[in-house]
């Protein structure tokens, strides 16, 4: 009987102990689905990304044999588009919301989110993940990025059809992820003005609007070899050949440095319409013709009272309308100055002047006192 009453004993410890493990087992296989619920793994299967927001802004990310498009028209900035795979490959569930704060992380939510859809490539038929037949595009994801935590190291997500939101984040990384997922177009837009080999360059013309004589054009006559004329009075220009070959390699990836879509269309159309400093027209061997027109930018005075015709030249910066996709973007001197040197620069024995620094530049630069 004693006998008997221990083996109870020990087989009610044993199912105990055996049901405590299955449901940790099973508490914890939820919890690694849940913390993956998010997440793309196979990003290279990935075909599309569309985002959009309570603002109206839309974005469809879209990959081609040519590169990741912007709405079907414009090229894609390959590190947005890399951070984006590696956001969706490492986004991990950090923790659900807790009860106390769920109602009003769902209002917020409600009021200010953005929409993420992810398409991929994936089997009809995958028998045990060996097998996979029949790959079809479809939707594979689809939930909404809320605002960031009060610790500024998560970001609220909520699965469509869900009620239960949770905080994600990735691993290693301190800071929130919403940023990422912009809706806006212009977030996602290759800044790429020109992207040529001098092997694929025609011709390339600059025009100066207040120094004529010094507008030239460059053809290629054969294979690295070039003819350079006057547009002045169509002279040949004996020019230093490798300072051309250096402007015309310079074409391989230039850039501007941001869109100017918020500028009232009047002032929009005054820019394009006043006199241009200087004209470039790069033809590619394939026929391609890309005109770019610069004007001069002014230094925003308005704080001080000043009114325009009062605001100085910016020297760093110009405005510039490509007229290939009709847009005014801003550039800097920095990356179009080596593009937009006088055909006297070319000149061969051409030697730029140096420019001088004087003794009172020098006293003016002020000095920090050393205090031991």
């Amino acid at each position: 009987m004693k006998k008997n009453r221990i083996a109870i004993i020990i087989t009610t410890i044993l199912v105990v102990i055996a049901c405590v493990l299955l449901w940790n087992n099973r508490y914890l296989t939820t919890l690694r689905g849940e913390a993956y619920d998010f997440t793309v793994r196979d990003t290279a299967s990935v075909t599309k990304m569309f985002f959009a927001d309570k603002s109206g802004n839309q974005v469809l990310l879209q990959r081609t044999a040519d590169g990741w498009t912007v709405n079907e028209h414009y090229n894609a900035q390959p590190v947005m588009i890399n951070n984006m795979l590696y956001t969706l490959d490492k986004m991990r569930i950090k923790m659900p919301v807790s009860l106390a704060s769920h109602d009003n992380v769902i209002t917020r939510m409600a009021g200010t989110n953005t929409k993420v859809e992810i398409y991929q490539i994936v089997p009809r038929v995958n028998l045990f993940n060996k097998v996979k037949l029949f790959p079809h595009e479809k939707l594979t994801k689809v939930f909404y990025i809320g605002d960031v935590t009060q610790d500024n190291n998560g970001t609220y997500v909520l699965k469509e059809g869900a009620d239960k939101a949770y905080i994600v984040h990735l691993h290693g990384f301190r800071g929130f992820v919403s940023s990422r997922f912009s809706a806006n177009p212009e977030d996602w837009r290759d800044h790429k003005i020109y992207s040529y080999d001098i092997n694929d360059i025609a011709s390339m013309k600059l025009e100066f609007n207040n120094k004529p004589e010094q507008s030239f054009i460059i053809n290629e006559k054969n294979r690295y070899l070039y003819e350079m004329t006057s547009l002045a009075d169509d002279s040949r220009i004996d020019f230093d050949t490798i300072r051309v070959l250096n402007l015309l390699t310079s074409f391989k990836d230039v850039r501007f440095e941001a869109f100017l879509t918020d500028i009232a269309k009047e002032r929009r159309d005054s820019i394009i319409n006043s006199p241009y400093q200087e004209r470039l027209t790069l033809v590619t061997k394939d026929g391609k013709e890309n005109v770019i027109t610069t004007y001069t930018m002014k230094i925003n005075a308005d704080a001080f009272g000043f009114i325009e015709e009062d605001w100085d030249d910016d020297p760093d910066h110009k405005y510039a309308y490509i007229k290939n996709n009709d847009e005014l973007v801003m550039i800097q001197d920095f990356a179009f100055g080596k593009l937009l040197k006088p055909a006297d620069y070319y000149k061969k024995g051409h030697i730029e002047p140096q420019r001088k620094i004087f003794i009172e530049e020098l006293e003016e630069i002020p000095s920090r006192s050393l205090s031991f």
